[in-house]
């Protein structure tokens, strides 16, 4: 702690002295040149600087991002005119005096739209945007986001993948951050598909795959960070959406939506959904064969089970703009679930005398739990420069996990294991404590800060078992647990972003120091771990002719054990094979080398990109066997070493009107080697992901589109991998109401009702497999409705003054 307060100060010094010491050199006007539908900037705008008597003065073209300087003016009136291709010209009436510099901040621009016989034919908006430390989907960009799911839509951007349980993959792996509007939350960390399948597409404006995270982000989550971005903006009034869908015989009805309301200096953001996913009966085998010469056995079980679940969620978003310099802004989110789950199982343990043991399992699991999440954040301006800005920002976060597991024992061949019933609560509280500061320093943007992580995590477990003399459950003393666990992370951060002429360049640096106690109550005993990081981060981008662009980069992630993978709480819902967390998990840090090349056209977009990973005591599942009770144990461990190299593909192509076709995909080539007791594993082995979407665009407003996906063969472990598969669906879309109100009917996988995931798993001493029955054909339909009224619709007049340029995006934006 003493270190990384010495490390803040000695930033906080730093900044200080060089605002000191730089010169103010005459008088200027600057700014940044802006799409006003996306917020992005624009780069290679033309800016004509006239006198009041139209007389030409300067002129200059926008930067690669943006920005535009005119210096060594003279005091007076001035009118700057500013154009780019498929952009109305803005004009901007400029009074420099001869107190300050002139910052116009954001200048937006409006894309030109010709009306001919109530079609609109506007520029075509590139849906995949490369910076040089991330990816941007252009979520409404994509004609499929107006009857879609986000999740629907995954698929489609590049490094992310869903597999077949609809389990979100970043660069192939499930570890990395996920932010909404640019700040965590746990209803996204805790239940991300549950809320990416309820929350409608067209409520969200943009995704941000951010594969090289600046310093300024917390440096967990090793494959990256995704920003859902929900914030619409809105001159005075409001805007909104709802989406309403079905999906069966395997899923049920969702509802999501969003809104949006700006007042004056007020503006309120919320987004919420709920749904329900049931899977009914399906069947599921296990398969074990171990391969010791005098106690060989063979387990064999079969059964089928069904599932049922509900989730919603709510989140808010207020920002108050108390003056120019003064802004004041908050969140809360809160979310919850329920679950309920029933199964049947036969199983047969054989040896070479024949049934070794036999049972039937009768079992039901059920569960809920929920959290919620609240910040408030307070930013100060300066008057000297309004692009300086000091913020303080609090959060705290709380979630809980109950689950519940009945066991009913029957039909016992030498199995002498009575009826039991398990119980777990886990509760998490997290608090953050945040300050932040910003300041241009001619050309270069600086940012600097402190940040504080308080981490509190609770489990505690109890196992009863059936008492046959009193036919009441007993517990079991040594087989309950109480479980403590605090992470406790301090961090401070430095990071430069900085433009010259073509280039683009971000580097930082961030440390953090992460103190670890974890407690066992039950035993009396507990860990303590203590280490200290320094994570770079270096991200360059330099602008090609022709729309395009090149990448390069580098970082260090950490993955921090969470508490599912730490909690020592053992799951008997099958007793031949349980799972059980590992306290004595350690941090995993992970380096990644990136380069990306982007292109936009008129009718095509092309993106391909390239990373390497390397990474020591990876922690993977680890599974053994016990042949003296025949049970096999699964859990996690610092195991592997190793690195993958991937290639990730992206691209549209609209050639008409009529068509346009979206190809997404990946490949991965893991080599992973085993450490410890697990060093005779190898894992060398290649991923690859490919999603086709062709989408068609009648008259009317009748679309279709017709997609494919294929997923190969992935490991889940050292010792594991689950089977490939190959996916379709065709959906036909209506527009009812122009702008406002959609359909859509779409069915998936017309031809294959189901499909079974295969999971192979071997050891020194074993082999064993699994197989699960999922429904694979299913119908969805969904509507989807947009609704607002703001006063630029309430406005009759075509022409007026618009001060977007005075606004500093300060209403409510990141």
């Amino acid at each position: 702690m003493k270190r990384i307060l010495i490390y803040s100060f000695i930033l906080f010094t730093l900044c200080t002295a060089t605002e000191q010491a730089v010169a103010q050199n005459g008088h200027k006007v600057y700014g940044i040149v802006a799409d006003l539908s996306n917020k992005e900037p624009l780069g290679f705008a033309t800016l004509y600087l006239r006198t009041t008597k139209d007389s030409l003065l300067k002129s200059s073209i926008s930067k690669a991002d943006g920005e535009f300087t005119f210096e060594h003016l003279a005091a007076g009136k001035y009118r700057l005119f500013i154009s780019s291709t498929g952009y109305d010209e803005r004009v901007v009436v400029v009074d420099v005096n001869n107190n300050t510099d002139i910052n116009l901040e954001n200048v937006y621009l409006t894309k030109s739209i010709k009306i001919l016989k109530e079609v609109a034919i506007t520029a075509n908006r590139p849906i995949v945007q490369q910076k040089a430390d991330r990816i941007i989907y252009d979520m409404q960009a994509d004609p499929e986001s107006k009857v879609n799911n986000v999740l629907d839509m995954v698929h489609k951007i590049p490094y992310l993948t869903v597999d077949a349980d609809d389990n979100v993959q970043m660069k192939g792996s499930t570890s990395f951050k996920v932010l909404i509007n640019g700040k965590p939350s746990g209803m996204l960390t805790n239940n991300l598909k549950e809320v990416l399948r309820t929350m409608p597409a067209s409520s969200v404006v943009k995704i941000e795959v951010i594969t090289i995270p600046p310093s300024k982000y917390d440096a967990e989550g090793m494959a990256g960070i995704i920003n859902i971005i929900t914030n619409k903006k809105v001159n005075d009034g409001y805007k909104g959406n709802l989406n309403i869908s079905d999906n069966f015989p395997a899923g049920g009805p969702d509802v999501g939506g969003g809104f949006t309301f700006q007042q004056g200096k007020l503006g309120v953001n919320s987004f919420l959904g709920a749904g329900t996913h049931t899977q009914p009966n399906t069947n599921n085998s296990t398969s074990r064969t171990t391969i010791d010469t005098n106690t060989a056995t063979d387990l064999k079980q079969n059964g089928y089970g069904k599932q049922s679940g509900k989730n919603a969620y709510f989140g808010t978003e207020i920002s108050y703009e108390i003056d120019t310099l003064n802004l004041l802004s908050g969140n809360f989110n809160i979310n919850g679930f329920r679950y309920n789950n029933s199964a049947f199982q036969t199983s047969a343990l054989t040896g070479n005398a024949g049934l070794l043991q036999g049972y039937d399992n009768n079992s039901s699991s059920y569960g809920d739990g929920g959290g919620f999440d609240a910040a408030l954040n307070y930013q100060l301006g300066f008057k000297k420069n309004k692009n300086t800005l000091l913020t303080f920002s609090y959060q705290y976060s709380g979630y809980t996990n109950n689950s519940h597991n009945d066991v009913d024992i029957s039909n016992m061949f030498d199995y002498p294991t009575p009826d039991y019933r398990q119980f777990n609560q886990s509760i998490s509280h997290e608090q953050t404590i945040q300050v932040d500061y910003a300041r241009p320093i001619k050309k270069v943007n600086m940012e600097a800060g402190v940040k504080a992580i308080l981490r509190d995590s609770k489990s505690n477990s109890l196992y009863n078992s059936l008492d046959s003399a009193t036919n009441l459950f007993e517990p079991e003393a040594d087989m309950n647990n109480i479980f403590n666990y605090t992470e406790n992370v301090f961090g401070a951060y430095n990071s430069y972003q900085f433009t010259l002429k073509t280039w683009n360049f971000s580097a930082g640096l961030r440390a953090e120091a992460t103190h670890v106690n974890a407690n066992f109550v039950s035993t009396a005993s507990n860990t303590v771990q203590d280490y200290f990081n320094l994570v770079p981060s270096l991200a360059i981008n330099k602008s090609l002719k022709n729309n395009s662009s090149i990448s390069f980069g580098f970082v260090q992630r950490l993955r921090r054990p969470s508490i599912n993978r730490l909690n020592p709480y053992v799951d008997r819902t099958d007793p031949n094979f349980i799972n059980t967390g590992n306290p004595n998990l350690h941090a995993v840090t992970m380096n990644i080398v990136q380069a990306g090349y982007n292109y936009s056209g008129k009718t095509v977009s092309v993106f391909i990109g390239t990373d390497y990973t390397f990474v020591n005591n990876l922690d993977l599942q680890v599974t053994t066997y016990d042949p003296a009770t025949h049970i096999s144990t699964s859990k996690y461990e610092n195991t592997g070493k190793g690195g993958g190299q991937e290639i990730n593909f992206n691209l549209n192509y609209s050639p008409c009107q009529l068509y346009n076709l979206s190809v997404n995909g990946n490949a991965l080539y893991l080599m992973i080697k085993g450490t410890g007791s697990d060093s005779t594993s190898k894992l060398n082995t290649l991923l690859a992901h490919v999603s086709v979407s062709n989408g068609f665009r009648f008259n009317k407003g009748w679309s279709m589109n017709v997609n494919a996906d294929y997923n190969s063969r992935s490991p889940n472990s050292l010792q594991g991998a689950n089977n490939g598969f190959f996916s379709t669906s065709l959906s036909v879309n209506k527009e009812l109401v122009k702008n406002k109100l959609y359909f859509s009917a779409a069915v998936n996988n017309p031809f294959t009702k189901f499909r079974n995931r295969d999971t192979e798993t071997t050891g020194p001493d074993f082999t064993q497999t699994n197989i699960n029955q999922l429904y694979f054909r299913s119908v969805k339909f969904s509507l989807n409705y947009n609704f607002g009224r703001l006063k630029s619709d309430i406005k009759k007049s075509r022409k007026g003054i618009n001060n977007d340029d005075v606004s500093n995006n300060k209403g409510g934006g990141l």
